[in-house]
């Protein structure tokens, strides 16, 4: 018998009782996952726009985009 055997038969035993005890505990356990996967992706894009924000305060390309488009926009103006 190696060290792990009685860990892994208290592991089953537990999860055999619980499915016994709870037999739609695996329907309930994913209740708040579309939640958690919502909050998730919003605090991805939340990172990614903070990247964004402080490479662009750290160059000047966002200000010459934005010179760019105006004298576009003025030279089609005339």
């Amino acid at each position: 018998m190696s060290v792990r055997e009685p860990f892994l038969r208290v592991a089953v035993l537990i999860e055999v009782l619980t499915v016994r005890a709870l037999p739609d505990a695996r329907l309930r356990g994913d209740r708040g996952q579309a939640t958690a996967e919502y909050a998730l992706v919003l605090l991805g894009a939340a990172a990614i726009a903070m990247l964004l924000v402080a490479w662009a305060t750290q160059t000047d390309r966002i200000g010459k985009l934005f010179d760019w488009v105006m004298s576009e926009i003025i030279g089609r103006a005339k």
